[in-house]
């Protein structure tokens, strides 16, 4: 049986089974939601205190923090920045070629 994906690059193979977009917002969530929780633990804050300076729910704040949960909008990680005294850094950049 051949393998029609050897030699193929596996952001193709994730393309040719529809699942390229998902996966890649699965993987910048994970990213964002390891630096909050890195940085929550650099300034010794616990879910409530950063919930709190965000003005949200612990609950709100969990979702945020779960790299399972695609979901984010730039509202919530503006505020989670903000609570932290960062910014967010946001830009396209080009598609790299095989």
């Amino acid at each position: 049986m051949t393998n029609v994906h050897i030699g193929s690059s596996f952001d193709d193979f994730l393309a040719e089974e529809a699942i390229l977009d998902e996966a890649t917002a699965v993987a910048l969530k994970r990213v964002i939601a390891w630096q909050i929780a890195q940085e929550m633990k650099v300034q010794q804050l616990t879910k409530t205190a950063l919930a709190k300076r965000m003005h949200t729910s612990r609950a709100s704040l969990n979702r945020l923090l779960d790299g399972d949960d695609a979901s984010l909008t730039l509202t919530t990680l503006a505020s989670a920045a903000a609570a932290l005294g960062k910014k967010v850094q946001l830009n396209l950049a080009p598609v790299q070629s095989p």
